[in-house]
């Protein structure tokens, strides 16, 4: 990056990183809690949140309900309840700690339209027919409402392939399930669709079809219904040929069956759908920067140079078509020995450490490599599922409350410059 390009970088991360000052609200949030006693505002005044590096007077909403407090928070953050509870009221006596019923509420981001104009364009595919079926939706009708239920469309990206991203994508979706969000999971990589098999969902599954108002969409593969409040909702290539046919299809096809997979399916009422695309910057990305409501991504890397190289064009190109770029998650940052736990940094140290701070964006997240974790996921079982609270699914949980945060931020500052756009669950 040039001095100017690596300036300007770390102003946007400036002014998109940190919550927006809103007196209003802190005062709002001072007066509610002035109805408890002193004590309590003053725990509240000296607790910091790690997520939002702030006090929860300046993000969150307060209200008084009787005797107990009401704390709705903008991000997902459920396994974090319990945490926040006891710093918050570890420091006073018994008779002045208030029942704290915890809350979060995820809204949406507003997209800017990102049409192309004049730029590259790409073609379409063959409509992909739900079993049944006789019409496919009507152009913006059919995306319309599709996409009406989901707050937030976040692309997992990481620009070269072996590092790690989908087993990032599928432990990223249920990490968020298990902090509460309501998350679905978009397989992106049309030739060699993966998330079936790691998700646990047999070959020759088929999505179910529903019609509403005449329009006929495919049903969700729902999955870990077990793990959250809701399933996670899934949709894949996978579920629509057999796991041995190859996609053998230019890539205005695969430009096209992408954007029916998103936008011919019902997602129902979703705060993320994960997006987990293939490796490269080509029809597939453009497509879905250009086509769909994105809004973020989140690049995943190895600490390996080479890896590095691709993970920074897929930085650039998400700048290029005005996606925001939440932060890079370094995968198999430091390999964890099965027998002994000894570590070692077999692809390097901190390299996704360093294009974090190269371009002014958080690192999410240091995931190390560990056998067990390409076990799982193989098994249909990822770590975040297998074992929550493992120290891998740990810093999962960590990683997506970031990211969760990151978005909430930026969600912040766009509510501020077009009041009343936002929409919340």
């Amino acid at each position: 990056m040039s001095s100017n390009e690596s300036d300007q970088a770390e102003a946007i991360s400036q002014q998109q990183t940190a919550w927006p000052v809103d007196d209003r609200r802190t005062q709002r949030n001072e007066a509610v809690l002035s109805e408890y006693g002193p004590g309590l505002a003053e725990a509240f005044s000296n607790y910091i949140d790690p997520y939002m590096a702030l006090p929860m007077t300046a993000f969150a909403r307060l209200e008084a309900q009787g005797k107990a407090l009401g704390i709705d928070l903008p991000y997902a953050c459920s396994g974090h309840y319990e945490a926040m509870r006891t710093l918050l009221t570890v420091s006073l006596p018994d008779s002045e700690v208030p029942d704290l019923n915890f809350s979060q509420t995820i809204e949406a981001l507003p997209v800017a339209d990102r049409s192309p104009k004049g730029g590259p364009q790409t073609g379409h595919a063959p409509l992909i027919q739900p079993r049944g079926a006789d019409r496919a939706p009507a152009s913006g009708t059919g995306q319309s409402a599709a996409l009406a239920g989901v707050h937030n469309i976040i692309a997992v990206a990481s620009g070269k392939g072996g590092v790690g991203k989908s087993t990032s994508s599928v432990n990223l979706a249920l990490a968020l399930q298990a902090e509460g969000a309501r998350v679905g999971i978009v397989d992106a990589d049309i030739y060699g669709p993966s998330m079936g098999m790691m998700c646990g969902v047999a070959d020759g599954v088929r999505p179910d079809i529903v019609d509403f108002d005449g329009t006929r969409f495919f049903q969700p593969i729902e999955v870990f219904a077990d793990a959250g409040t809701a399933p996670i909702q899934l949709m894949s290539m996978a579920f629509l040929v057999n796991e041995k046919t190859p996609m053998v299809w230019r890539g205005p096809m695969v430009s096209g069956a992408l954007l029916q997979l998103i936008t011919q399916t019902h997602w129902q009422a979703l705060d993320y759908l994960i997006v987990d695309l293939p490796p490269g910057t080509g029809d597939i990305q453009l497509t879905l920067s250009q086509k769909v409501p994105l809004s973020a991504a989140v690049i995943v890397t190895t600490p390996q140079d080479i890896a590095l190289l691709d993970a920074r064009k897929a930085v650039s190109m998400f700048e290029k078509v005005d996606v925001p770029v939440l932060g890079v998650i370094e995968n198999m940052s430091v390999h964890i020995c099965s027998n002994c736990g000894h570590r070692e940094h077999l692809f390097g140290s901190e390299g996704g450490a360093r294009m974090a701070e190269e371009y002014g964006l958080p690192l999410l997240g240091q995931i190390p490599l560990h056998l067990t974790i390409r076990e799982q996921t193989d098994q249909g079982r990822p770590t975040v599922y297998a074992e929550p609270e493992s120290e891998v699914g740990l810093i999962y949980r960590d990683m997506a409350r970031n990211v969760s945060a990151r978005l909430a931020i930026r969600c912040a500052h766009a509510k501020n410059a077009a009041p009343g756009l936002i929409a919340q669950n």
